[in-house]
């Protein structure tokens, strides 16, 4: 990442700007009118959606720049997007929810989710460091051809092995 062009970086700046804004308003962490939140953020919360804004930027940044010397990814991708939603729903409201409260309902938000949001962000966080060691590793790695000998490049038989 050290030779990446400003582009590049100005990239993973939007993209983590980004991923912040559309994680924090709708989970309240940012309070804004559009939405409420009936449980205070835990102390994590914060942290946690900086490392991931930070690490889907920089795995937004591996799109950009130089796209024919890294192959299309799709591993990588879902991991990346699966890292992001996961993180949504870790440092979201559990009551909030409602894909939540449909299957588990409040008690359930509360007894079962909400104990399972830390684990949901270290699942988060590990997809979007393992899709951005994938994709950045990927412009490092090509296929090596077999090597030739001189006189079968030629077009000459080679020489009998002994």
């Amino acid at each position: 990442m050290l030779t990446w062009p400003l582009r590049r970086w100005l990239v993973a700046g939007a993209a983590s700007v980004a991923v912040a804004l559309l994680i924090a308003v709708p989970t309240d962490l940012l309070d804004t009118p559009l939405f409420g939140r009936e449980i205070p953020p835990t102390w994590w919360a914060w942290p946690a959606l900086a490392v991931t804004s930070i690490l889907a930027g920089l795995l937004a940044a591996t799109y950009v720049a130089e796209p024919d010397l890294v192959a299309d990814d799709r591993r990588a991708r879902r991991g990346g997007y699966a890292g992001t939603l996961l993180t949504f729903f870790a440092v979201g409201c559990p009551v909030c929810n409602k894909l939540v409260l449909v299957a588990l309902g409040s008690a359930g938000a509360i007894s079962w989710f909400q104990p399972a949001q830390p684990a949901l962000q270290a699942l988060a966080l590990a997809l979007l460091a393992w899709a951005l060691a994938r994709r950045t590793r990927r412009p490092l790695t090509c296929p090596v051809p077999p090597a030739v000998s001189p006189g079968a490049a030629a077009g000459s038989p080679s020489p009998p092995s002994r």
